[in-house]
């Protein structure tokens, strides 16, 4: 059984299969939350931090997905989406990679409640994506799939009839998946084949033919789309290029094929996997995990990306290997999980897009397999 824990007003959430810490002196304020998954494989959690008054964040509760992880030591599951959120915050998905299966959260005002399991459809769920009363589930094991489900309003899933679609090949590396905000279109990472698939999304829920589209830019790990409707893809870049990340937008045309707005737009950093998009869909962070820094860029009209001043806006301590990042709700805060040093980076966003950071909250096991974050 899950344990509820009803003392929290909002909450920072990190998911992890680790033995209960005590939780930080002081009291909590009910301020931004954040979610990390660490994909153990023996138990998976959910780890709930808060912020204090005095500003901090610290570890307040732990929850059971109820399923396990993949185990590994640093970026084992190699996706964005995870963990992920609904867009109106009233629920958490985690996906259970060891155990092929997706958990279900309801948030509230208390705090989290086990809201149910159900199996992924396939093997090894890695990111997870919701827009209205339908979830998509990438599965980058085998023959590697995507698959709907309907959603009800206490968070039950229930698989859509012949929703399942395959990706381009087996063992391509299924990395990340996102839905268009109006809800048409479907995109898929496919890592190591470095290609972005979209499908068209039906009326009953089932995806049309893939299209396959070979990524322009080297390393396509990662594709988010903004409030706009413009897809960003974060890109690794060249292998054994120096700060060689960069990231691209592009217009998702009608029959599925992709039309470049920017082009591998440098991110000045190595390894960036992944982006962060600011609640109001002006500007873009990437990640640059090889390099322990964070890139920021404007989105303007159309999709176009514009790097903030500097490119590089913000830093984490060096080997921190920030591997993924999430923006509050409110769009004041980012937070970075720093897979090698165990921690969460907690930044402030500054009126010109730059930012201050304010922690690095401790607590978590260096390089154990933490992924996914995302934040109220």
């Amino acid at each position: 059984m899950i344990a509820i824990h009803r003392s929290m007003s909002k909450i920072m959430i990190v998911v992890g299969a680790l033995a209960p810490m005590m939780c930080a002196a002081g009291q909590a304020r009910g301020g931004e939350t954040v979610f990390v998954m660490s994909n153990n494989a023996e138990r998976n959690q959910v780890i709930a931090f808060e912020r204090l008054d005095d500003g901090s964040f610290a570890e307040r509760h732990r929850y059971d997905t109820e399923g396990r992880g993949s185990g590994g030591v640093n970026d084992p599951l190699e996706s964005q989406g995870s963990l992920t959120l609904s867009t109106d915050h009233s629920l958490l998905f985690a996906a259970n990679a060891g155990s092929g299966d997706i958990t279900v959260f309801r948030v509230d005002g208390d705090g989290l409640q086990f809201a149910g399991i159900q199996p992924s459809g396939g093997s090894e769920p890695v990111s997870i994506a919701q827009w209205q009363d339908r979830v998509y589930v990438l599965n980058s094991g085998g023959a590697g799939s995507v698959v709907g489900f309907g959603l009800d309003r206490n968070g039950e899933l229930r698989t859509i009839a012949n929703s399942t679609a395959f990706l381009s090949a087996n063992a391509t590396g299924g990395a990340s998946i996102s839905i268009s905000p109006n809800g048409q279109a479907l995109a898929v990472v496919e890592r190591i084949a470095n290609n972005i698939d979209t499908f068209n999304i039906n009326a009953d829920g089932t995806l049309g033919p893939i299209v396959v589209n070979p990524s322009p830019g080297a390393g396509a790990f990662s594709a988010r789309f903004a409030p706009d409707g413009a897809l960003l893809v974060s890109e690794t870049g060249p292998a054994g290029a120096a700060n060689g990340s960069a990231i691209s937008s592009y217009k998702v045309l009608a029959d599925g094929t992709l039309s470049a707005i920017s082009q591998s737009v440098p991110t000045d950093g190595s390894a960036n996997c992944w982006n962060a998009i600011s609640p109001d869909g002006t500007r873009v962070y990437a990640s640059n995990a090889g390099s322990s820094s964070i890139a920021g860029f404007t989105i303007g009209t159309g999709g176009t990306l514009s790097p903030l001043a500097g490119t590089i806006v913000g830093s984490n301590p060096a080997g921190s290997t920030n591997l993924d990042i999430a923006i509050s709700g409110d769009g004041q805060f980012l937070f970075s999980l720093n897979g090698e040093t165990g921690t969460v980076g907690v930044f402030t966003i500054n009126p010109d897009g730059s930012l201050t950071e304010l922690q690095q909250a401790p607590g978590l096991p260096k390089a154990a397999g933490f992924n996914g974050i995302a934040a109220l």
